[in-house]
């Protein structure tokens, strides 16, 4: 399918040569194509590799990993290792507006579509690269989300308190990564507004991370000391983990006295809050474990989704360990509009994950469901009808 590049958007009229692939990058560009956006996706023979990543896939057979991060987008074959494909990269990097990459460091520079040469020629546009750990000491060395979520600490505040290190369950640096990408091209984009001139955004996997862990972070630099694992307890904040509840497990997420004076009294343990152990949020941490073992003791009676109710009611945070399809529901049960449905040209229907940031006046609005890999034949006239025509 080949989306329609002048669909409404507030991003309507910028072009994007995409040249990155895997996720970051591309999680980037869908979100720029969501609004309007003119995404070129430029794919080595074969295509991105995720269109490999099988299973799962969804009802047109193409892989939900790639799906999830390409949609909108229009898809271009081309192997930058020939002379005619490359004059093409050159030619579409020359007339964007923006360029995305995420290659090795030097990758693109021996291919000649690195930023020197690319703003030498066309000075308005921003290119921006995205890096596992920058261009420097960490040139070489390969940005995988995992390795990222390792070195970058995050690892090591993750996974039970006596048990090992975990990851969080999806590649989460690479999507914050993504986001970083997104925010550092619009803001060039509105600096060029004002100048008319383009720059380089670069973002890395490691220092995305870093950012990320914010109160972690910041409580290392100040102190100096390392957080510690502690499961699913917060490190400034009691109770706010997870507890035990007679079929299932539950989250309490108590941030002050008022709610925890109400979640001891729907418990039946009003007594609590003015226990010398726990009548302030400080003295409740350096308490944790006791009061932990008596708040779980009183879970344990009922089953989850009825404290869940009670406590909502007593406008305590609380709620139920979802699995992800749980999770969909219940956003659709909140109202909120998680689920995007596209149609492809022969009428298959795509479920994709809505895009979460919603204008009043210009919303996201996707033009078409992740493109298939064009065949051979196709690109050269998807070339020339398609990218080099004003």
């Amino acid at each position: 399918m080949l989306p329609d590049p002048e669909h409404d958007g507030v991003l309507s009229g910028v072009r994007v040569a995409d040249f990155s692939r895997v996720l970051a990058g591309p999680y980037a560009t869908m979100m720029l194509a969501d609004f309007g956006a003119d995404v070129i996706k430029i794919e080595p023979p074969g295509g991105d590799e995720t269109r490999a990543w099988t299973p799962p896939v969804d009802a047109r057979g193409q892989s939900t990993y790639f799906g999830g991060v390409n949609r909108g987008k229009r898809s271009l074959l081309l192997d930058l290792t020939d002379a005619a494909d490359l004059a093409t990269a050159k030619r579409l990097a020359l007339e964007a507006d923006v360029v995305v990459e995420n290659f090795r460091p030097g990758v693109m520079a021996r291919f000649g579509l690195d930023y020197e040469t690319v703003r030498g020629e066309n000075p308005s546009a921003v290119y921006c690269s995205v890096t596992g750990f920058g261009t420097v000491g960490g040139a070489a060395m390969p940005g995988y989300d995992l390795l990222v979520q390792a070195v970058g600490g995050l690892m090591s505040i993750t996974g039970p308190v006596d048990g090992e290190p975990s990851k969080v369950g999806v590649a989460l640096v690479d999507v914050l990564t993504g986001l970083n990408a997104v925010t550092g091209i619009l803001l060039a984009l509105r600096e060029r507004e004002r100048s008319g001139v383009g720059q380089r955004v670069e973002v890395d996997l490691m220092t995305s991370l870093l950012s990320a862990l914010a109160n972690q972070a910041s409580s290392t630099l100040a102190t100096g000391e390392a957080p510690a694992r502690l499961g699913n307890a917060h490190p400034s904040i009691a109770p706010y983990e997870l507890f035990d509840a007679r079929d299932r497990p539950l989250v309490i997420a108590v941030g002050n006295d008022r709610q925890f004076a109400s979640l001891v009294e729907t418990l039946g343990c009003s007594e609590l809050a003015t226990d010398a152990r726990f009548s302030s949020n400080q003295l409740r941490v350096h308490h944790r474990s006791e009061l932990r073992e008596l708040l779980g003791a009183r879970l344990g009676e009922d089953d989850a989704r009825d404290w869940v109710r009670r406590l909502t009611d007593a406008r305590v945070p609380a709620g139920l360990v979802n699995d992800v399809a749980e999770a969909f529901a219940f956003a659709e049960s909140l109202g909120l509009e998680a689920v995007l449905e596209l149609t492809d040209e022969e009428g298959e229907r795509v479920r994709s994950v809505a895009n979460p940031i919603h204008l009043s006046s210009t919303p996201a609005r996707s033009a078409g469901p992740p493109p298939d890999l064009p065949a051979e034949g196709e690109r050269t006239v998807w070339h020339q009808e398609r990218v080099t025509e004003p």
